[in-house]
């Protein structure tokens, strides 16, 4: 009988990590396409028939992305010349791909030596596959044909900048799904068919609940148990690690963040009857840990790395003060220098008279005495711009009211994260910190009753008046499930990078001072305690 295996590797939202370094203090880190370089290659050493795909947000989210993107573009894309080296066979767009607008995005796709796969973006006139590619057809030397989908969320327009994304349409990717297996099945005679789907899953893998609002962001449940004929399903865009599992008979796998693993699937085949038959399906995460970086790879990016870490260590300025993060939970817990100091910027720069901005991870290490770009982006790490938008006072405590559920006490009375902003992966980007407003938040009540004093330039805030608030382009499209801020009137858009606001406005005045006026904070019930 003939018999057939296929490896497929998947790496997902690398999101610029080449290096295995934190851009913060150049110290190791376990992560990044070098590393994954050299577990590819000893997949190909083990394996004759390997396929690698990445599943999208490739080129965005570190300096070295930044730096690419911003300025100095001219080049190859640092995160595409290392596909093209390891030799990958396609990409999916992932919505971090149009951060940086269509030419940044269209650039990386024109040098790169693989397809950008997109079943589910279309052009908004002609409804064909943005980039054209929906799908790709391997035939492996034994004649199995493996038909590869790719598939994106399409709730993209809730989070991109509108000038990012002109003239696409964003299709359900279940509906596309429906539309392309058919045509993979029954045109392109395939023995197998894999999804590579930039989204996650919003239910639970075996019990089926939902594990967070059905927006249509992640649709993988729905996939596996709607979409007929497939075989494997690569997932990203949630950053969770999940390998081992399958829903509905479809095998799954994703693999984290930033390179921290290498998903693996691997198909065994039998010819039965003259069509091709899988009799055994697997899937694991093969840890970059401890392996070597590939030092071609390593070579081949060393002078975007160069002029990166020569821009990251450009002075800019001096803080007289106290601005460091000692303790994140601290910094979410009451007013600080840090996040006032944001806030203000950003009132300031957009002359609305109250915002809000977040801690974005645990990891942020706040500003030192000699402030340089490094300490900027490592603080805020995302390519946000900022929106004033026009809400009511309601919309302001219901706002309030879901970032309170960060909190959760433990049967001691201890502070912790709730579960909910815990998995299926840590969500401190989406705990919100206000100024121009007073507020209590007392997390030893009922979620949806925390907010205890909510004031506004000395009186209790008006539920029912207007006010004009600026806060991330993110958070203002309703990002974060914050559904209170979607669709609301947009006062004042200002398309600049805030990490560059942020820059500027230090550069400008050569020194900056801590401060905090203590305008809110986080209590609970002593008797709790």
């Amino acid at each position: 009988m003939q018999k057939s295996t296929v490896t497929i590797l998947e790496t997902s939202d690398l999101h610029g990590n080449m290096l295995p370094l934190h851009y913060a203090n150049n110290r190791p880190n376990e992560v990044g396409l070098a590393k994954i370089a050299a577990l590819v290659a000893e997949e190909r050493k083990k394996e004759s028939n390997v396929i690698v795909i990445d599943n999208g947000d490739l080129i965005q989210g570190t300096p070295l992305a930044y730096h690419h993107a911003r300025l100095d573009n001219e080049p190859m894309d640092p995160m595409v010349l290392g596909l093209n080296y390891i030799g990958y066979d396609a990409a999916v767009i992932g919505n971090h791909e149009f951060n940086y607008g269509l030419d940044v995005l269209g650039k990386a796709v024109e040098e790169s030596e693989f397809p950008w796969l997109c079943a589910s973006i279309v052009d908004g006139e002609s409804g064909e596959p943005f980039l054209g590619k929906p799908y790709i057809v391997k035939e492996l030397p034994e004649g199995v044909r493996i038909g590869i989908l790719g598939l994106t969320t399409p709730y993209i327009p809730n989070w991109e900048n509108p000038a990012h994304i002109a003239g696409l349409q964003f299709v359900d990717a279940v509906q596309a799904a429906h539309k392309w297996v058919k045509v993979l099945k029954e045109v392109e005679q395939v023995d197998v068919v894999v999804i590579s789907y930039h989204g996650g899953f919003e239910r639970h893998l075996e019990t089926g609940e939902p594990t967070e609002p059905l927006t249509g962001e992640n649709q993988g449940y729905q996939l596996c148990m709607e979409v007929e004929g497939v075989d494997v399903l690569l997932t990203g865009h949630q950053h969770r690690s999940i390998a081992g599992q399958a829903v509905n008979g479809v095998i799954v796998v994703q693999p984290g963040t930033a390179g921290v693993t290498l998903g693996k699937v691997k198909l065994e085949l039998s010819m039965i009857d003259g069509k091709w038959r899988i009799d055994n399906k697997t899937s694991e995460l093969l840890s970059v840990t401890g392996v070597e970086a590939d030092k071609q790879l390593i070579e081949l990016v060393s002078e975007h790395e160069a002029k990166t870490q020569k821009w990251l260590d450009q002075p800019i300025g001096k803080l007289t003060g106290d601005m460091l993060v000692k303790d994140p939970m601290q910094t979410r817990l009451k007013d600080s220098a840090l996040i006032e100091f944001i806030n203000r910027v950003q009132m300031e720069l957009s002359g609305a008279p109250i915002s809000n901005t977040a801690l974005f991870d645990n990891v942020s290490p706040g500003f030192p005495s000699d402030i340089t770009m490094r300490d900027i982006v490592s603080n805020y790490i995302y390519p946000n711009t900022l929106k004033v938008i026009r809400i009511s006072g309601q919309d302001i405590k219901d706002a309030l009211e879901q970032s309170a559920e960060y909190f959760e006490l433990t049967s001691g009375g201890e502070v912790q994260v709730s579960s909910k902003f815990r998995e299926p992966k840590p969500q401190h980007y989406n705990y919100d910190m206000w100024e121009g407003i007073t507020y209590k938040l007392n997390i030893s009540r009922p979620i949806g009753e925390r907010v205890v004093q909510l004031d506004y330039d000395g009186k209790p805030l008006d539920l029912d008046a207007s006010y004009d608030v600026v806060m991330n382009n993110y958070r203002a499209a309703g990002g974060g499930n914050y559904a209170m801020f979607q669709d609301k009137p947009v006062i004042k858009d200002i398309p600049t990078d805030v990490a560059e606001l942020l820059a500027g406005y230090i550069m400008e005045r050569g020194t900056i001072e801590a401060s905090v006026n203590e305008n809110w904070e986080v209590i609970w019930d002593l008797e709790r305690k």
